[in-house]
């Protein structure tokens, strides 16, 4: 069995889990999320506790049970408490604007760079250009970090450039004159 598929998932309080044909429907106090599950896995949601179980000892049944399971925890964990990414700027002249929904970035090009909010996530702009992307969905909270990050990815001379809060930037070392 899969080590992490076998796991049953212990709903937290004040989420509830609905199984209808493929589909889970995890509600919490935060909100709701729905995932589509593939033929061959089978979801039981008995009281608090939600178990996943697979058809057979196929190899794509075998990753599928574990990622299934997986999928299901992280929308438990997101209904409940949500999840949160926090992205630095750092190069002197980089900044970040927000207003309403959109974010505007000022990231040594010669133009702004416009970036729209999608549905589900909510932005912060704390002080020290740090970006907090929130939410409850937490595939679509790596989505996009990643693609705000891809904007301007730091760069190994100066570190310029914009990176997850606590990432290393491996750092190397510029041309040198020889006299």
């Amino acid at each position: 069995m899969s080590r992490i598929g076998k796991q049953p998932i212990t709903l937290l309080k004040g989420v509830t889990a609905e199984v209808n044909d493929h589909t889970v429907t995890v509600k919490g106090p935060k909100g709701q999320l729905s995932q589509v599950f593939r033929d061959g896995i089978s979801v039981a949601v008995d009281k608090d506790i939600v178990t996943v179980t697979r058809a057979d000892d196929s190899k794509d049944q075998k990753a599928l049970h574990g990622l299934t399971r997986s999928l299901i925890n992280n929308m438990v964990i997101g209904c409940f408490e949500g999840y949160k990414k926090q992205l630095e700027i750092q190069g002197v002249g980089y900044s970040v604007e927000l207003k309403g929904k959109r974010m505007f970035f000022t990231l040594g090009y010669s133009h702004q760079i416009l970036f729209d909010c999608p549905d589900g996530v909510t932005y912060e702009v704390g002080k020290g250009n740090i970006i907090t992307v929130s939410g409850i969905d937490k595939q679509k909270i790596g989505a996009v970090s990643a693609q705000i990050r891809k904007l301007r990815p730091p760069e190994p001379y100066k570190g310029k450039g914009i990176r997850y809060v606590g990432e290393i930037v491996r750092r190397k070392a510029g041309k040198t004159v020889k006299g």
